[in-house]
C-alpha cells in the first residue's frame, strides 16, 4: 500500500526528510507521496516513518494504491536496484578513462 498525504498536512517539513525512498516531495499546496516510491518503509523500517513524525496524523492508505507485502519488497528491490545503477553512471561531463 502506498501512503497519501491530506489537505490537513500543515507543511512542517519534517516527514520529506525521513523518507528512505525520497517518495515525499512539496506539491502545489502541500507535501505529496509518490505512490510509485512508497514502499511504507518495507525494507527500511518496521513502521512507515512519515507517519511516525507526522504531528497532525494527515497521512493514511492511499485508497487507489492498495498493495500487498509482496508488492511492497519488489517496489523495495527495484528501487534499490535503480539507485546502484544510477549511484554506478558517471555523472555527464566528468572525466573519463
Amino acid at each position: 500500500m502506498a501512503l497519501m498525504i491530506t489537505d490537513e498536512c500543515i507543511n512542517c517539513d519534517v516527514c520529506e526528510p525521513e523518507c528512505p525512498n525520497q517518495a515525499i516531495y512539496l506539491g502545489p499546496e502541500i507535501y505529496e507521496i509518490d505512490p510509485s516510491k512508497c514502499t511504507e518503509c518495507v525494507g527500511h523500517f518496521d513502521e512507515p516513518q512519515c507517519v511516525q513524525v507526522c504531528p497532525v496524523a494527515c497521512i493514511p492508505v492511499h485508497p487507489e494504491h492498495i498493495e500487498g507485502q509482496e508488492s511492497l519488497w519488489a517496489k523495495y528491490r527495484r528501487l534499490q536496484a535503480e539507485a546502484r545503477v544510477q549511484s554506478s553512471t558517471p555523472m555527464a561531463g566528468g572525466a573519463g578513462v
